[in-house]
């Protein structure tokens, strides 16, 4: 098969961003012919492979570092003019788009996309969309719709980015023969929202995880142990209330420890401003803590996924999780718990405590991206004969 993906970065670099990185490389390893259209490419090219192309070409090959955001003397309106290959998949890059206000940003790229398939035709090849986007077959929904505004009240729908959104949203949606949300949650929350289009809904494809060092078969110690919070987006991803969880439970674990990596300190620190000691603000790295922590709590309000839900367990940490991450759906009985968002604290201290005294092993999780882009592959076979009957 051929398929050409459709992503504003393409890279190793976030959630949406890494699934489509990994998928890709996995569909090459296949034997499909696969090719990239972004925006930026942030990932390491090899020596030696790029090539200037003509100056009228709208187009800038995968490159790495990107010398500058804005054009040169001598480049097209679109960035720097160069080509090569990454893993054998040629990565066709647009050139950056300045990120705000968003909505106009997604319509920005919506329309080079469609220029640029307009002037390079690839008739026989399936397009596979990561974005706002409405010249593709196949789109894969990774974040909660939009949609859910209509949950608010009516006057927040009176503004053009809400408007606008809910228009990219909808046209997304409308085009393709399939639409592959990452979760389950992400598969009711479309069906919810738009009814009229579950049919083309597929099968979940949930991402794969890369195993890394695993924590080794301990107990926490009767008064301590260490609690493992990792998300940037720390008030979507529940900290404050994994906070007061953790200083419930230090009442009888007086040496019980929370490590919070990935927000700045600074934006943070204010949630424990009546502690003392206790916690460890680690910021952003590229360092893996997994299997320091003997729990990993992830009590988020708002989850399409949760890559560190799936990450812990692959390193067999235990987890408790909330029922609105898409990854709660992978969490086995022996590998944690999963409670409702309006759980009690009691209740969620409750569950944390129970992880911390287990002296059963972990079960490690195993999710490959060959299996991923196994699952894929059928998707494309069944939205081959779609194409092909219309």
């Amino acid at each position: 098969m051929k398929v050409l993906h459709v992503v504003r970065r393409y890279g190793p670099v976030g959630g949406m961003e890494r699934y489509v990185w990994e998928l890709t490389r996995e569909l090459r390893k296949l034997g499909h012919e696969v090719e990239v259209l972004c925006e930026v490419c942030l990932a390491e090219k090899p020596n030696g492979h790029d090539r200037n192309v003509a100056p009228d070409d709208e187009t800038c090959h995968a490159r790495f570092p990107l010398p500058n955001p804005l054009p040169q003397a001598g480049e097209g309106a679109n960035g720097s003019l160069r080509e090569f290959h990454v893993n054998d998949i040629a990565v066709h890059e647009l050139g950056r788009i300045a990120w705000r206000p968003r909505w106009l940003s997604l319509l920005r790229f919506g329309w080079r996309a469609a220029r640029w398939l307009k002037k390079h035709p690839h008739p026989d090849w399936l397009i596979h969309s990561h974005e706002r986007i409405n010249v593709h077959h196949v789109t894969t929904f990774h974040g909660p719709p939009f949609a859910g505004v209509f949950e608010k009240p009516f006057w927040r729908l009176l503004s053009i980015r809400v408007l606008m959104q809910l228009y990219l949203e909808r046209r997304e949606l409308t085009g393709p023969h399939c639409i592959v949300p990452n979760s389950q949650v992400i598969s009711n929350q479309l069906a919810h929202y738009y009814p009229q289009l579950a049919g083309k809904l597929t099968v979940p494809v949930v991402p794969g995880v890369q195993p890394g060092k695993l924590r080794a078969q301990r107990t926490a110690p009767a008064g301590g142990g260490v609690i493992g919070f990792v998300g940037k987006e720390w008030q979507r991803k529940g900290l404050p209330l994994a906070a007061e969880i953790v200083a419930r439970l230090r009442r009888i674990r007086p040496e019980l420890e929370l490590w919070v990596v990935g927000p700045q300190p600074e934006e943070i620190r204010h949630l424990f401003a009546g502690w003392r000691g206790g916690y460890r603000l680690l910021g952003w790295s590229g360092q893996s803590y997994y299997a320091e922590f003997d729990v990993l709590l992830h009590p988020a309000k708002a989850e399409p996924y949760g890559m560190v839900v799936s990450e812990a367990m692959a390193a067999k940490v235990p987890v408790v999780v909330s029922d609105v991450c898409g990854a709660a759906a992978q969490v086995a009985p022996d590998a944690g718990a999963v409670l409702p968002l309006s759980a009690s604290l009691e209740a969620w201290a409750s569950a944390v405590e129970e992880q911390l005294r287990r002296s059963t092993p972990v079960p490690q999780f195993e999710r490959s991206w060959h299996e991923a882009a196994r699952e894929y592959e059928k998707i494309y076979q069944a939205c081959l004969m779609v194409k092909s009957d219309g």
